[in-house]
């Protein structure tokens, strides 16, 4: 095989394959996994969970005690204290000292438990936030999807539309050229086909704006035959059941994230005056050195023995006797070291008594952001059990309007048909076929609306339930 046709080969496999990738579509569940994992939201939100566990493992070391060690080297020049034996002198001066020290609270009214726990709940009503704006990107990306499909299903309507037009337009005119109508039929005709290409070119715009819609909310900006994934989707029949609005609450309040994470901010604010009230109790501490030092001025002196003459005999010989010689020598560094240190063990007791109210405003505090937090928490129930209320009304109404909808346009297609029958044979005006077709198009949209809102009011209900979004 000769090498231009190995490279033709590869052409072709390479574009059929680019051909395949960029006509890849996507799916709802593709759509919410691609967002949840490259959100720029949920980014931030996952490094503020990772912040919320640095405090926590933080405030658990708070526990051990700590250990620092210091060294230092000080010159001093003229007259000046000797550090090590506390006497003036005028020669210059090198002197070293060296320490550990360790302390550690035995005892501060729990604040250092109480604030481990605290930062543990943090956490956990951190992630659940984290959750909650995943489940919000989620409804959003589902609203959208939708959307897309509704769009679509409408713009196959006016393809019909515009379709069905188009053929009457050819037939109006070959009667007019037959001489069977006047030329003013085949001009409103005309007319009517030019308004339903009108209305298929909005159709169009309206499918691509939902597109964008979901692009945006995606953050794509590089996929350019991006295109859903369209499900087999059944409209609802007779026997479809809607759970009661109690039934969803209850489901509801014991998984959506946002009620937990409330839920965590109260018991939060409950250790958190814990903490503060702590501050009033007896704080026991206990704290051991360890030091020792060098200085260049301290000298090492000692005792000599040696013979000296005290006197002569009657003969006048010289009669010796022993002394001492008090003689001093260099301190050296390592010795010096050894026999300076000094260790010592304290323990420290602290009782507040008075610190300018400042315990007692902070206990306060604590007692208005627990109520805050409790106020929260309700409105978030609140909130919630509002919310699906609304969304079962929706979803009932929304029912309620495909089921009438559906008959409508049963109704009004078979008075189509039957104005259709009458308009090939020349018994209906252009006009009045045309107000039966828009009549049919509008019972078509008004059905698909209805169709739709009611399957996104029912995600809706499914999800606070706690079941996943699917199609």
């Amino acid at each position: 095989m000769s090498i231009l046709k190995i490279l033709v080969i590869i052409f072709l496999v390479s574009v059929f394959t680019s051909n395949v990738y960029c006509q890849e579509k996507w799916s709802l569940e593709k759509c919410v996994s691609y967002a949840i994992e490259n959100n720029i939201q949920i980014k931030q939100s996952d490094l503020n969970v990772r912040v919320s566990k640095g405090i926590l493992n933080q405030s658990k070391f708070q526990i051990l005690p700590n250990l620092n060690a210091n060294a230092n080297q000080q010159y001093s020049f003229g007259r000046s204290i000797d550090p090590y034996t506390y006497e003036f002198s005028d020669n210059n001066i090198k002197s070293n000292n060296f320490s550990i020290s360790s302390s550690i609270t035995l005892f501060n009214g729990l604040q250092t438990i109480n604030t481990i726990r605290q930062n543990n709940i943090n956490l956990l009503s951190g992630i659940q936030d984290v959750e909650k704006l995943k489940n919000d990107i989620a409804l959003n990306i589902a609203a959208a999807f939708l959307q897309i499909l509704y769009n679509e299903d409408i713009y196959q309507v006016a393809l019909l539309q515009k379709d069905i037009t188009t053929q009457q337009v050819e037939r109006t005119k070959k009667l007019v050229e037959a001489g069977s109508l006047a030329n003013g039929n085949l001009l409103e005709a005309e007319s009517q086909l030019a308004t339903e290409e009108l209305q298929v070119i909005n159709a169009e715009n309206q499918l691509n704006m939902s597109y964008l819609n979901l692009k945006q909310i995606l953050d794509l900006d590089t996929v350019e035959d991006f295109k859903i994934d369209k499900p087999e989707i059944t409209s609802p029949d007779e026997k479809v059941y809607l759970p009661s609005v109690n039934q969803v609450y209850s489901e509801a309040v014991t998984n959506l994230p946002q009620i937990k994470s409330a839920e965590f901010k109260v018991r939060s604010s409950e250790i958190g005056l814990s903490i503060a009230r702590g501050k009033r109790s007896p704080k026991l501490t206990l704290t051991g050195s360890y030091g020792t030092g060098y200085s260049s001025s301290r000298m090492l002196g000692k005792y000599v023995p040696t013979t000296v003459t005290i006197g002569q005999t009657a003969s006048g010989e010289e009669v010796y006797g022993s002394s001492f010689i008090y003689n001093t020598e260099k301190y050296p560094f390592n010795d010096q070291i050894k026999d300076n240190a000094s260790t010592s063990l304290t323990f420290g007791l602290s009782v507040p008594i008075f610190n300018n109210w400042y315990v007692n405003s902070g206990v306060s505090n604590a007692k208005i952001s627990l109520l805050n937090s409790e106020y929260n928490l309700e409105l978030a129930r609140k909130q919630l059990f509002k919310e699906i209320q609304q969304a079962h009304a929706d979803a009932n109404a929304a029912l309620n309007k495909f089921f009438a909808s559906k008959k409508a346009k049963i109704s009004i297609e078979e008075s189509f048909n039957y104005t259709q029958q009458k308009f090939d044979v020349g018994l209906v005006s252009n006009l009045d076929y045309n107000i039966a077709k828009n009549n049919l198009a509008k019972s078509k949209s008004d059905m698909l609306q209805a169709k739709y809102d009611f399957i996104f009011k029912t995600k809706i209900l499914d999800f606070y339930r706690g079941n996943q979004i699917k199609l």
